[in-house]
């Protein structure tokens, strides 16, 4: 599996997972000239930005060590674009992460950080 497909499963797994816990996805993979939101869920009333972070070893640190300072500029001007053309306003918003790990052998674990940054 590469990278690419890797990371679609990651947030595929991700999704399911926070369906689970009662969120409902508002958009997946919305794009835009600067990054992308892997997963926009309501938690309630809160509209949660979620970004998935997939990893097959921990050679590099966790996957959320790579929600980078830069990462979360890049995630927060995505944020503006989805509520500026969804006219959403007045809403409270908040970041999470969903870290994957996907060690080759055995099951998948997940570990969810609400309000991450």
């Amino acid at each position: 599996m590469g990278h690419t497909e890797l990371g679609r499963a990651g947030e595929t797994l991700a999704l399911a997972y926070l369906e689970r816990k009662g969120m409902r996805c508002a958009a997946r993979n919305f794009r835009r000239l600067h990054g992308e939101l892997d997963l926009v869920m309501e938690d309630g009333r809160t509209l949660v930005f979620v970004e998935v972070k997939t990893r097959r070893s921990l050679r590099r640190g966790t996957p959320a060590e790579a929600v980078t300072p830069a990462k979360q500029r890049h995630l927060r001007w995505c944020a503006e674009a989805y509520c500026a053309e969804h006219r959403i306003e007045g809403r409270p918003i908040r970041f999470d992460v969903v870290e994957v790990l996907a060690l080759p052998g055995a099951a998948p674990r997940l570990r969810h950080i609400p309000d991450a940054f």
